[in-house]
C-alpha cells in the first residue's frame, strides 16, 4: 500500500504530487509526495507556492521516471 506523504497520515494515497526544484535538482528530475484525498490540496499547495510544482496525477498514472 503507497501511504499519504503528509505528516502522521497513514491513509491510503491516492494522488501524486509531482515537483521540482530547479535550485536543486536538474531539469529532468520529478519528485513524487504522495497524498490521500484529504492532503492532495495542502501538499500539492506547499509546492505550487514555492514555484516548484510541475502536475498532481492519480497514483496509477506515476511511472519509473517519478521518484
Amino acid at each position: 500500500m503507497m501511504v499519504c506523504s503528509a505528516r502522521a497520515c497513514r491513509q491510503q494515497a491516492a494522488y501524486g504530487v509531482v515537483w521540482n526544484n530547479p535550485k536543486l535538482h536538474t531539469p529532468d528530475r520529478r519528485k513524487v509526495w504522495l497524498a490521500c484525498e484529504d492532503h492532495r490540496d495542502s501538499l500539492s499547495g506547499f509546492v505550487s507556492l514555492r514555484g516548484f510544482l510541475i502536475e498532481v496525477v492519480p497514483v496509477d498514472q506515476l511511472d519509473e521516471r517519478d521518484g
